[in-house]
């Protein structure tokens, strides 16, 4: 099910496939996972809680 997910990385990329990042995959849920590792684990977010945790990051 997760290789069905449109997958997005981080803006904070160096910009080169080898780059260390984070990608996301936004959906009813949000989807994180290391962009060196795709087939590892993920943090999973419900949409309340990923919300919730873009506006903390934002006033920051």
């Amino acid at each position: 099910m997760m290789q069905d997910r449109t997958w997005r990385k981080s803006s904070y990329s160096v910009g080169t496939e080898e780059g260390e990042c984070v990608e996301v995959s936004l959906a009813h849920d949000a989807l994180v996972r290391d962009s060196k590792n795709a087939s590892g684990g993920v943090l999973a977010f419900s949409a309340p809680a990923w919300n919730a945790l873009i506006r903390s990051l934002g006033s920051r």
